[in-house]
């Protein structure tokens, strides 16, 4: 990547601050909804906001948007294999809750 390609792309602290604010109250929010009973979408709710959380991360901080094809594709198959763990999680746990 060329220097003028860097600057181009570079976020200004103010972004980051957002960003890091952002994730600080999705944090509260997630706490706030883990002491909040709310049945079977409790854990539904947690990694929706851990998902919106990643997503904040790895665009922003780890700058992926601006990073090569070539990693792109390891976080999709990264993703990829974390979907089927959480798919074989929740299919072995709603499996066992019947006994």
């Amino acid at each position: 990547m060329h220097k003028d390609e860097t600057h181009q792309h570079m976020h200004g602290y103010g972004i980051y601050i957002l960003v890091w604010l952002g994730l600080l109250t999705l944090t509260g929010v997630t706490v706030t909804v883990a002491g909040i009973n709310l049945g079977a979408i409790t854990i539904a709710t947690a990694l929706n906001i851990a998902s919106v959380k990643s997503y904040l991360v790895l665009t922003i901080f780890m700058h992926l948007r601006i990073e090569q094809k070539v990693f792109r594709i390891f976080l999709v198959v990264a993703l990829f294999f974390f979907i089927i763990s959480i798919v074989l999680l929740f299919a072995d746990y709603s499996f066992l809750e019947n006994y």
